[in-house]
């Protein structure tokens, strides 16, 4: 397949992004976050169907460490692609087009948290020029949405990843 049509979602995507990755309430969310201008939430499309997404925090963030030390401080979160669809480079898709997004608006630096236990995503963001921060590991919240609506609040901890965008595009 060809690559996908990256671009940023609206309300009346919400059915179609629903269909393929489930999780209405978070999306809802985002989308009304994104309304508020809190952040932005961009879909990777195959013809009609929605295989990705990363939602791009411009909020303060929750963690008060990184809001003490990556003060307004843009933050890739909920970074995923379909299953039967990971490993063909829609994730690195998609990290290409928030960070091309926030350099053409000014900003200077993306980071995100990654569980421990992900390592294979800690390659990915290490290819793409990330570095681990020296203030240590934090301690997050993982939201789980249920299909009924519902969610679970999860402790985790997470590294935390840093790039300086504009710099060594890895293209």
């Amino acid at each position: 397949m060809g690559a996908p049509d990256i671009r940023k979602a609206d309300h009346t995507d919400l059915r179609r992004i629903v269909r393929s990755l489930g999780q209405k309430a978070y999306f809802r969310d985002r989308l009304s976050r994104q309304e508020a201008g809190h952040g932005f939430l961009l879909v990777a499309w195959e013809r009609n169907t929605a295989v990705g997404d990363v939602y791009v925090w411009l909020a303060p963030a929750e963690e008060p460490e990184l809001r003490a030390h990556l003060p307004g401080v843009a933050l890739l979160t909920h970074l995923e692609v379909i299953a039967g669809r990971r490993n063909e480079g829609i994730g690195t898709q998609l990290l290409w087009a928030a960070e091309d997004r926030l350099f053409a608006t000014g900003h200077e630096q993306v980071a995100l948290g990654v569980r421990l236990d992900n390592l294979a995503a800690q390659r990915l963001y290490h290819r793409r020029g990330y570095v681990e921060w020296p203030h240590g590991q934090v301690a997050t919240t993982e939201v789980v949405y249920r299909p009924d609506g519902t969610y679970e609040r999860r402790p985790e901890v997470c590294r935390i990843m840093v790039r300086q965008l504009g710099r060594n595009r890895f293209r």
